[in-house]
């Protein structure tokens, strides 16, 4: 089992609005046999650490999933639980997004990126 984390994101206001209104997960199962799960955990960062978002998803063989989770706040954080026999064939990104639902570059993580915890 391995988890994985964005780290803390910052999405402070610019001219009083956040560059990420939205956030899109993408994961993908690269096994051709064998299932995997992503437990998602999606939290606010304010003076404390708030989950918002828990959701557990099973990648069946050569599957991608796609979920996409409000994050108009200030900070957040996305932790990602990955199990079942195709654990190490599963790669995860995350993607901010604007209010018209354009990427926001400087708020992408792919899985080489994110720290393991």
């Amino acid at each position: 089992m391995a988890v994985l984390s964005t780290g803390p994101i910052e999405n402070s206001p610019v001219n009083d609005v956040r560059p990420t209104q939205q956030v899109t997960i993408k994961m993908v199962n690269r096994d051709s046999v064998n299932s995997a799960t992503v437990l998602i955990q999606g939290y606010y960062l304010n003076d404390s650490r708030t989950l918002y978002v828990l959701e557990v998803v099973l990648l069946a063989p050569n599957e991608v999933a796609t979920r996409n989770y409000y994050a108009n706040f200030n900070a957040f954080e996305f932790l990602f639980t990955t199990g079942g026999l195709a654990e190490e064939s599963t790669g995860i990104s995350v993607w901010g997004r604007n209010a018209s639902g354009q990427l926001i570059s400087s708020q992408r993580l792919v899985s080489d990126e994110q720290l393991e915890e």
